[in-house]
């Protein structure tokens, strides 16, 4: 069943409580922040673009974000050429039928390798948050009213990458918090071309919009190995909470009251090379964190609970060989495992927390590079690459592929959305469709 997203426009409100239930997955990482969710049960295995879809919409037009669940909403961006702009929208879980759609966010793009509408939402079951590679940064109850909306480039200064901008919101604690990680020379137009651009961890008030505080993180990375495009993720280990940052050629946690940072440790890039951006985000499991250098560079773990700046000595392993890396996936753990997906070899590796040991470490046969990051429920991890090719395979400590499909049409190129196990479905973005799958 095919419909366009405003081919219906009923409202409806519900009352939901403001915590996390089963089946929810309330930002892009999912419940756990770490890419799974342990609440689900009988997830589908076996699909395609016409078997087990129990609804599919067109979207208004392309964006990169990843849906958000939360009981019977789903929320995700995209652009629209109609109103040159990013538009939040709510979807019935049910039906896919339009709750609501409200534009937020200016124009559509301003390169060629993707849009504004990559960013993904973030709900606390009060209020949604949308963030776009604009700057704009909104919020709307779950009826769509608007709350606030300010720009974060007009508010700080324009954003100093090379490439469009994107990290999602965080909802944690009664705070919202934003990352901006960006060169401190101005590119091209963009940037302070009159003083330093400087990189920050920024703190709102997420029912009013109004800065708690901003923390500065500088680096000593240079050019663009100052650009993260990565999203902080909240961590809570041995009593003590943390943020967690990745970027600028180092990792850090901060205290999630005053942004004050409580450890740091980098580099893996001892050469100062230029031009390693970083995109995925940390992932915690076990006690162990991840960093994922970039451009087939290793990965890092270090082991939580640290204080100060962290020797190299300090470090849990580093991986070895040109199999285990990823340059744009954030990494999957999921019933004490690791799983990093290699985008450019297309290989999925599972890995031991504690020791970084290859428990295996297979190639998927994608045509195209696989760049969303993968999820995980139900026994099954999911991914899907550029082309809207979709792989199931088998969790756990032996490699098994359950199931290939295509869901991305033939001219599909730039898929990154990740796959979203909720409420007994799989909720699938494409190129500008969102499929449901289930029974």
């Amino acid at each position: 069943m095919k419909r366009s997203i405003f081919a219906s426009a009923f409202v409806f409100s519900t009352c939901l409580v403001p915590l996390a239930g089963a089946g929810d997955w309330p930002n892009w990482r999912g419940p756990l922040h770490n890419g799974s969710s342990d609440a689900e049960m009988e997830l589908p295995v076996k699909f395609s673009q016409s078997d087990n879809v129990k609804w599919k919409v067109t979207l208004p037009g392309e964006g990169a974000s990843t849906p958000v669940v939360w009981k019977e909403a789903v929320f995700l961006t995209s652009a629209d050429e109609s109103q040159d702009g990013i538009v939040a929208i709510r979807l019935n879980r049910e039906t896919g039928e339009t709750v609501w759609a409200k534009k937020f966010g200016e124009g559509i793009r301003q390169d060629e390798r993707s849009n504004f509408a990559g960013p993904s939402p973030a709900t606390d079951g009060e209020l949604v948050v949308f963030f776009s590679g604009s700057g704009d940064l909104a919020a709307f109850d779950l009826d769509g009213k608007e709350l606030w909306k300010r720009n974060l480039q007009k508010d700080y200064g324009s954003f100093a990458f090379q490439w469009t901008f994107s990290t999602s919101p965080l909802l944690h604690g009664g705070t919202l918090y934003m990352q901006v990680l960006q060169r401190d020379t101005a590119v091209g137009d963009r940037g302070f071309k009159d003083k330093k651009n400087e990189s920050y961890l920024l703190a709102l008030d997420p029912k009013t919009g109004k800065e708690k505080w901003r923390h500065l993180r500088p680096s000593d990375a240079v050019q663009e190995s100052l650009e993260a495009f990565s999203t902080p993720v909240p961590v809570t280990h041995g009593g003590r909470e943390e943020i967690l940052v990745v970027g600028g050629d180092c990792i850090t946690g901060h205290e999630p009251g005053t942004g004050k940072e409580l450890w740091r440790w980098g580099t893996w890039n001892k050469e100062k090379i230029g031009h390693w951006r970083l995109v995925p985000s940390p992932v915690v499991g076990d006690g162990i964190v991840l960093a994922c250098a970039p451009k087939g560079a290793p990965v890092y773990a270090i082991p939580m609970g640290k204080s100060g700046k962290l020797m190299d000595s300090e470090l849990a392993w580093v991986s070895e060989g040109k199999e285990v890396n990823s340059d744009v996936p954030t990494p999957l753990f999921y019933k004490g495992r690791f799983y990093i997906l290699n985008d450019r070899n297309k290989f999925l590796s599972c890995v031991e927390p504690g020791t970084g040991k290859v428990i295996w470490s297979e190639r998927l046969e994608a045509k195209v590079k696989i760049e969303a990051s993968p999820t995980a429920a139900d026994g099954k991890i999911y991914l899907m690459s550029h082309l809207g090719e979709v792989f199931v395979v088998q969790a756990g400590d032996e490699f098994k592929l359950l199931h290939q499909t295509q869901l991305g049409e033939s001219q599909s190129t730039n898929i990154r959305s990740s796959v979203v196990p909720a409420y007994g479905n799989l909720f699938i973005r494409t190129d500008d469709q969102l499929f449901c799958i289930g029974k």
